[in-house]
């Protein structure tokens, strides 16, 4: 059947009222919104990223920098240490700058899209998801989960990402005016929980009188996705060097992969080619294996090579001496994080190691 605006966000604010998860960073359908750092902390880290590897690192930053200010504050390598782990570095990156704009505007965050845009690192679904659930706004949110609830209500058959243009447009028609950030987050809920990729269920979904793809029959063949392109595989090299209980690790330059972030050393692998192959000292090196990691665009794996031998001084460049029995506060990637836990399991296990952590 077809279905009014009125009568799709009726079901659906209906069902989030009884259904609603219990998040950290929510406020509870009908009570007041929670503080707009609090929304956007939590859009930021959700990118790309799921609701339970959220969740501790959530805690831990509301923790630490209770308030946009406090963020604003904070050292970028602590920051950067504190993200390890979470992926997207960019992410982090941008937090600081929002946080610092934020802060340099009093500590309040605009209330509108437009304004919310002008931010750093704010794009069109973060700024109108912080103007609905923190303020009230009437915004179009889109996101994973609304993409295939609103592709299988209209029973698009236009391929992802080409059909996201129609996707909003349709899913402006069913926003209401009022209660709009629980609509945004009752559509996610209903997309994360009831309308999952896999096995749709139906029969619990408040829209299912409505939806145009459960009367087609075939629900989760929707939304239609454009094929994917085959990852390229780029090899390199990381490098172990140790001394006194301590190992070598350098800062990542701020613009490029995982800027910003503490690092082993590195070949100059990049996503577009191999590294050289070259130490950042003169060997002896010995191999103890090899991990792999996949990024947003291609696939990587490095060999990680310990130096033999002690060293007079410092390696080349800018680097710090970091305690062994501290690695787990450096703030590695989890790329580099994984080398770390194959060089202190010793060259013995490297191989075992490394094949466990390629298949990861």
């Amino acid at each position: 059947m077809d279905a009014s605006r009125d009568t799709i966000s009726d079901l659906l604010l209906d069902w989030y009222d009884r259904n609603a998860r219990v998040l950290p960073w929510r406020a509870a359908p009908g009570t007041p919104a929670p503080e707009p750092y609090r929304v956007w902390l939590s859009e930021v880290m959700l990118q790309q990223t799921t609701v339970a590897a959220v969740k501790d690192y959530f805690a831990r930053f509301t923790a630490r920098w209770p308030q946009v200010t406090d963020l604003a504050a904070a050292a970028d390598e602590e920051v950067m240490a504190a993200w390890a782990g979470l992926g997207y570095y960019a992410r982090a990156r941008n937090l600081l700058a929002c946080a610092r704009a934020v802060a340099a505007r009093g500590g309040a965050f605009p209330d509108t899209e437009d304004e919310l845009r002008a931010l750093p690192g704010l794009g069109a679904y973060t700024a109108a998801a912080v103007a609905a659930i923190a303020f009230g706004r009437r915004a179009v949110v889109v996101d994973a989960n609304v993409e295939r609830v609103v592709s299988r209500l209209f029973a698009l058959e236009e391929p992802l990402p080409g059909s996201r243009p129609a996707i909003r447009a349709l899913a402006d028609t069913i926003t209401p005016d009022k209660r709009a950030g629980d609509f945004a987050q009752a559509m996610m809920d209903l997309g994360a929980t009831v309308c999952t990729a896999r096995a749709p269920r139906c029969l619990l979904c408040p829209l299912a009188g409505p939806c145009k793809a459960r009367a087609q029959g075939e629900p989760e063949r929707l939304p239609v996705k454009a094929a994917k392109k085959a990852k390229p595989t780029r090899q390199g090299r990381a490098f172990w060097i140790e001394r006194d209980d301590h190992v070598w690790l350098v800062r990542r330059p701020d613009k490029g992969m995982l800027g910003g972030m503490r690092a082993l050393p590195d070949d100059g692998w990049i996503a577009r080619s191999d590294g050289s192959g070259e130490g950042p000292v003169a060997g002896p090196w010995e191999s103890a294996g090899r991990v792999g990691h996949v990024f947003t665009h291609f696939a990587l794996e490095l060999s990680l090579q310990v130096h033999v031998g002690r060293l007079a001084g410092d390696p080349p460049g800018e680097g710090e001496w970091w305690p062994l029995d501290r690695i787990d506060e450096a703030g590695l990637p989890t790329l580099f994080a994984k080398a770390a836990r194959l060089a202190l399991a010793g060259a013995g296990a490297g191989a075992g190691a490394g094949a466990g952590a390629e298949a990861a």
